[in-house]
């Protein structure tokens, strides 16, 4: 090969070399596996370049680009294979900023591998998922990447035991200012029927709140209800030093408070999250592991001390009293620290 053909050979490399830079440089591809077993795959690309390859003059040209690339939505969904253990998926889509293409969806339960696929570029292009970064040439496959036990959507049983556990906990022994609120409503009368009217009347308003909070439908502020909270305690021991028959009104106030104890819960609840393949099942199992604990904090009570003593003159005297006034105490403070805090 003479020097004129190795000189025609690299002006040709050099003049190509422009056009492949720009041609990897128009697309980028990032997959996020979060916390909540939900995906994002982020497909950043020339809009126009895209629009080129995908626009058939099917429709008539809008004056922006998103709008155009958002009335080709069947169309990228239809390019863009996101597989989990070879099991095509069904994300959903959305057009960013940035020219940003997302595809979103939940990992499925036991799901296998991930793999991508971008069947609207022709060139090489980087896929990138943490600290790893595959070059994929044109419409091929990308290597399968295992996901880690803790991004894969919870089993059922998985979730009932969790929630169940996160429950319980949240009482006992996390849940100091409920434990005191129930130990209010024990220490009224160790009656067996007057001490079920209360319990019931919580359960259900509590149960209420929770689900209605956690679902949207109510939204109070928490610097509203912790105050009320602890102002719930303080209230029914006040009443338990000052009468010890169950009134009528008594178990409508428990309901209300119970209302703003649900409140309460949603909020902690909230913050640990609820799995999105599960959420009734996480919310239901949740407010029986509540209940349990409640239930725990009674029988304990009732056991060491109410079973033995509460037929003794002196049970009322020395015992109900001092305690509902610890309590009481215990309710105004906290209501003066949550308002000021």
């Amino acid at each position: 090969m003479g020097v004129r053909h190795v000189r025609a050979l690299i002006v040709a490399s050099l003049l190509a070399l422009p056009a492949l830079a720009h041609e990897i440089g128009t697309t980028q591809v990032t997959a996020h596996f979060n916390r909540d077993h939900t995906y994002d795959v982020d497909v950043v690309t020339g809009p126009a370049s895209l629009l080129s390859k995908i626009e058939h003059r099917r429709i008539a040209p809008a004056p922006d680009v998103r709008a155009r690339l958002l009335a080709h939505a069947r169309d990228l969904a239809g390019v863009a294979e996101v597989r989990f253990g070879g099991v095509r998926a069904t994300p959903e889509l959305t057009i960013l900023a940035n020219d940003t293409i997302r595809f979103h969806g939940d990992i499925p339960r036991n799901a296998g591998a991930f793999t991508w696929r971008w069947r609207l570029t022709y060139s090489a292009y980087a896929l990138a998922i943490g600290p790893r970064t595959e070059w994929l040439d044109g419409d091929a496959t990308s290597s399968p990447f295992p996901l880690s036990s803790d991004l894969l959507p919870p089993s059922r049983l998985d979730v009932i035991r969790q929630y169940l556990v996160l429950g319980f906990t949240h009482i006992v022994p996390y849940g100091f200012d409920h434990i005191l609120f129930v130990l209010g409503i024990f220490l009224l009368t160790t009656k067996l029927r007057p001490m079920l009217a209360q319990v019931t009347a919580f359960t259900i308003a509590h149960s209420i709140t929770l689900g209605l909070t956690i679902y949207g439908v109510v939204s109070v502020s928490s610097r509203i209800v912790e105050p009320a909270i602890a102002l719930s305690i303080a209230y029914v021991a006040i009443e338990n030093v000052v009468t010890s028959e169950l009134k009528p009104w008594r178990v409508a106030i428990v309901f209300a408070f119970g209302l703003l104890h649900g409140m309460g819960f949603a909020g902690v609840l909230r913050e640990m999250g609820l799995p999105r393949s599960e959420f009734l099942t996480a919310l239901i199992t949740f407010n029986v592991g509540v209940e349990f604990g409640q239930l725990a904090v009674i029988a304990s009570a009732f056991l060491l001390v109410a079973y033995w003593h509460r037929t003794k003159p002196w049970y009322r005297g020395r015992f109900v009293v001092p305690a509902s006034v610890a309590i009481a105490a215990a309710g105004v403070f906290w209501t003066v620290q949550r308002i000021v805090s």
